[in-house]
């Protein structure tokens, strides 16, 4: 249980009392928010505790809800464009208020329908969660601590000739090579990824793949693959580069090694015509 209302992140809070508007939430502190009746479930009661995301609404109050955002207080992500002032811009973070992004905080003019990388952040002066472009003071020196391996997640934001400049559990920056990529990935993927070093000036690189992944478990991959398909599939040594990263996901190189492990296992047979599983 809370012991204060954090604005911005989930809160697990009692229920506290049944009103006409909804159920009133109460922090260890006994500071209480609502919980508007349109999230108010009958399985909801008096002394439960519940995890609710609070945020402020029209007017500025704080709010609860059960629904979650696109991304929290410290926390980035990409979001839609909805509506322009001049003072600043509204987007979509999933929520029944929008998202204000001030023009200060623009790194330059919204278009409504275009998508922008924002980092959810409390304005200190307001005190309403407002998104701010310029990201890059939210971005840490990764700790030397990380190691090769580590699970973590990796949002893409930009596209260089190297790669894909990746965002590292919302705290550091991190590049992903385009020789290494195996699967589709665009800007604004979130995808589950691993360490693969650390450089001197504190940034990373990602690998979507377990780094020193072995054959055994490509073999295994492309196994699964051949039962999904009936036990055939037209694809073998000679097979297209880019045919074999799209369908396994694989390099040519761990795809050529896995073929040789399976076939010396006698598991499959490969043909001119493609692979095929031994019964």
């Amino acid at each position: 249980m809370n012991h204060t209302i954090d604005i911005g992140t989930v809160n697990t809070l009692r229920v506290e009392r049944e009103t006409d508007p909804g159920l009133f939430l109460k922090a260890a502190n006994d500071d209480e928010v609502l919980l508007p009746n349109q999230y108010v479930t009958h399985t909801m009661h008096i002394g439960d505790l519940l995890d609710v995301f609070v945020y402020t609404d029209s007017e500025d109050r704080p709010v609860a809800s059960t629904e979650r955002p696109y991304a929290m207080r410290g926390e980035f992500g990409f979001f839609e464009v909805l509506d322009i002032t001049s003072f600043g811009a509204f987007v979509n973070w999933g929520l029944p208020k929008d998202l204000f992004v001030p023009r200060t905080k623009q790194k330059t003019p919204f278009k409504i329908g275009e998508k922008r990388l924002l980092h959810v952040d409390l304005d200190e002066q307001t005190h309403r969660l407002i998104g701010v472009e310029k990201i890059q003071n939210y971005l840490s020196p990764a700790p030397k601590t990380l190691q090769p391996n580590d699970v973590v997640s990796a949002l893409v934001f930009a596209v260089t000739p190297l790669g894909y400049k990746v965002i590292v559990n919302h705290t550091y920056e991190g590049l992903i090579y385009k020789n290494e990529v195996f699967e589709p990935i665009k800007t604004g993927d979130l995808k589950s990824a691993f360490i693969k070093l650390r450089r001197h000036d504190g940034k990373l690189d990602i690998s979507l793949q377990r780094i020193g992944t072995s054959s055994g478990e490509d073999a295994e991959q492309i196994r699964r693959l051949l039962h999904e398909h009936h036990g055939k599939m037209p694809y073998n040594y000679k097979s297209n580069a880019n045919d074999i990263s799209r369908i396994f996901h694989l390099s040519k190189k761990r795809f050529k090694r896995a073929l040789t492990a399976l076939q010396e296992a006698g598991d499959i047979e490969i043909k001119e015509s493609g692979i095929y599983t031994k019964e």
